[in-house]
């Protein structure tokens, strides 16, 4: 079992205790002999991302019936592309296994990591809207590559606390992991990647702005973490933004998706309309 980035620092046991259900079959596993990169580790180990975890045989993990199937905005036989909803993480990793988008579409997706089938590019949890998977390995490899070369055209709704300075920007600031919180993506890092966000304004209220959002790369939490750093914080966004009442999740929304189809001449467009939680908080805004 692989510790995905987000989990650095947390304590071995309590990260155990997210995949296996409960924090008694944690330390039954730890005591039977739980190794992290073949290392036996007490349960108050700090994990640091990107160690293997090896369970004792007798060891299961949690398993949930696969959430429904996304609505599918496009599909042929080398390509996927799924409206993705809020609250359903991509792919197996740090307390999920079995209920994620990837369960949901297994058999349908394939190429790359087999514990994430068809995954070049990822959501948030809590951010819904589209993404394409691979259905074959040859669409995998080149998806991956369409991806590094950012071909790619990624088309976000975000609404933010705040007045814009202008109507449209151009955000460009190297982020990475917090060096104080690895847990969080920062400006303040001591391993930064490039990254470029552009925006423009929608539409306007006292306290908000509607923005439409484009993106030259695809760092982890990059809209996220830009947008606060201009002091525009994504609404209902309780890591980066700010809470708002009646807005149980951050508003963002992948409302475009387009790039060149891997194995044939032509392009995959697809767009999704905000989803009702999203559409029905801008409506109170009125």
């Amino acid at each position: 079992m692989k510790v995905p980035p987000e989990a650095a620092g947390e304590r071995l046991d309590r990260f155990l205790a997210t995949h296996l259900g409960s924090r008694a079959a944690a330390e039954r596993a730890i005591d039977a002999g739980a190794l992290v990169d073949d290392v036996v580790r007490p349960k108050s180990y700090r994990l640091a991302g990107g160690e293997e975890v090896t369970l004792p045989e007798q060891t299961a993990a949690v398993r949930v019936p696969p959430p429904a199937a996304p609505r599918v905005a496009y599909e042929d036989e080398h390509v996927l592309v799924v409206d993705k909803p809020p609250g359903l993480v991509v792919h197996a990793g740090h307390g999920h296994a079995g209920d994620t988008l990837v369960d949901a579409l297994r058999g349908r997706v394939a190429g790359g990591d087999p514990e994430r089938p068809g995954v070049v590019h990822r959501l948030d949890r809590d951010t819904s809207g589209l993404l394409a998977l691979a259905r074959t390995d040859v669409a995998y490899e080149r998806l991956a590559q369409l991806v590094r070369e950012r071909a790619f055209e990624r088309t976000y709704l975000a609404l933010v606390r705040g007045r814009p300075r202008s109507r449209r920007g151009r955000i460009e600031a190297a982020i990475g992991r917090d060096r104080s919180d690895p847990t969080r993506i920062s400006l303040e890092t001591d391993n930064p990647r490039d990254a470029v966000t552009h925006f423009e304004v929608v539409r306007q209220w006292p306290e908000h702005a509607l923005l439409r959002v484009t993106l030259e790369t695809g760092r982890m939490h990059q809209i996220r973490v830009h947008l606060r750093a201009i002091d525009l914080p994504v609404a209902g966004d309780h890591v980066y933004g700010v809470p708002e009442p009646g807005l149980a999740r951050q508003f963002l929304h992948a409302a475009r998706l387009a790039f060149p189809h891997p194995l044939r001449a032509e392009r995959v467009e697809a767009t999704s309309e905000l989803p009702p939680d999203l559409a029905a908080f801008l409506a109170r805004l009125d």
